[in-house]
């Protein structure tokens, strides 16, 4: 565990630095931390692994509140008006912890250690084979049978007047699922007053290890009231990681070019799925020049008016269509999920990357910096 004790010291020393306002008592027995504008509520969720699981809630002055929970940095909710000034749910989600440890397709959650598929559950490393758990099929995904969505973070508040945050954080020891490497891990879920909802996740570790994190919100902009299919996406990408019948790449980055896979123009996503083998489970490549925030994809509902933007600094973005909801689950308000019921766009680095000397690297070795950055922005018309 060599210069462990000196990423403790920076874990304790970010979470001094941005440690939260007290929380003020109220008669429900819930704590918050309040302003005219915007505000943070923290309540009892339950236990998971004998630690206390919170729910926090986000509100800005504008109609958007955001609910997260510290076990797997979830986002259970997003409340968000439409063209109306209704406001309704935009996010796939449980009423209860229960349900998200029992079952989950990884609603809302931050995976990792490593989001998405590696091949086998297998890599090399300076020249050491490293052997992972397998939980999808011949492969490893989002970081095997324990990844970071079914863990308890630790969590602090801050607020000030533009904005309310929740920084979260997680130490995945050496060995954890077979990664190498102690990795101190912190998520930073920001709501501000301009009705942008920020995630910035930074890691650190002691020994090179393989590490792309993200968050999987499955959306739906009608609030789960039908699929996703009449919901038109944009997608900054004028390619994607062909992959074979397991999802894992080939390595070959093919144009998109006009066919079912190009959403370059605004299109509805049910308009050429039944082109594309068990519907969208794919990574693009998006259209970005170093590594700064930029535009990355659109999603609009017709219907409600309502519009996420997606701006990140990583390299790629998967769309899934949700495609393995089969409507044996049970959702909020005992909602049925069925198939494309939701669409997640992860922002991330591509799939099996260490095992693709040709994508971007992934590797983050000792005295690196882990950082990457994705705004959604709420838009009605």
């Amino acid at each position: 565990m060599k210069k462990l004790h000196i990423i403790m010291l920076v874990a304790g020393s970010v979470v001094i630095f941005l440690a939260g306002c007290a929380g003020i008592e109220n008669k429900s027995g819930k704590t918050g931390a309040v302003s005219l504008k915007l505000s943070i509520m923290k309540e009892k969720f339950g236990i998971s692994d004998n630690k206390p699981v919170y729910l926090f809630t986000l509100k800005n002055g504008h109609g958007i509140t955001v609910k997260i929970t510290n076990y797997g940095g979830i986002i259970t909710s997003m409340l968000v008006p439409d063209k109306n000034g209704k406001p309704g749910d935009i996010v796939l989600g449980y009423d209860s912890l229960k349900q998200y440890i029992e079952k989950s397709p990884y609603f809302g959650a931050i995976v990792g250690r490593y989001a998405n598929r590696i091949a086998k559950g297998r890599f090399i490393l300076d020249k050491k084979n490293y052997t992972l758990a397998i939980n999808n099929g011949n492969n490893s995904l989002h970081g095997g049978l324990k990844g970071f969505d079914k863990v308890v973070w630790d969590v602090k508040e801050k607020q000030d007047s533009n904005q309310a945050s929740l920084i979260l954080s997680y130490l995945s020891k050496d060995g954890e699922e077979g990664y190498p490497g102690n990795l101190l891990v912190g998520v930073t879920y920001t709501l501000n007053s301009e009705n942008e909802f920020q995630t910035i996740i930074e890691a650190s570790t002691d020994n090179a290890t393989p590490v792309n994190l993200c968050n999987h919100t499955y959306f739906n902009l009608s609030c789960a009231a039908t699929d996703i299919l009449g919901h038109r996406l944009t997608i900054n990408a004028d390619r994607y990681t062909v992959v074979n019948d397991e999802l894992i790449p080939t390595g070959e980055l093919r144009p998109v070019s006009g066919g079912p896979m190009d959403f370059t123009i605004p299109c509805s996503i049910g308009a050429r799925i039944d082109q594309v083998k068990g519907g969208y489970d794919h990574n693009y490549v998006l259209l970005k020049k170093g590594n700064d925030l930029s535009f990355a994809a659109r999603i609009e509902d017709p219907e409600s008016g309502r519009i996420v933007e997606i701006l990140t600094t990583q390299p790629g973005i998967q769309f899934y269509s949700g495609n393995f909801l089969d409507g044996t689950i049970r959702g909020k308000n005992d909602k049925i999920y069925r198939q494309h019921y939701g669409l997640c766009l992860e922002t991330q680095h591509f799939p099996d990357s260490p095992n693709q000397p040709s994508f971007p690297n992934t590797i983050l070795r000792s005295g690196e910096k882990y950082r990457e950055i994705t705004v959604y922005k709420f838009v009605t018309e």
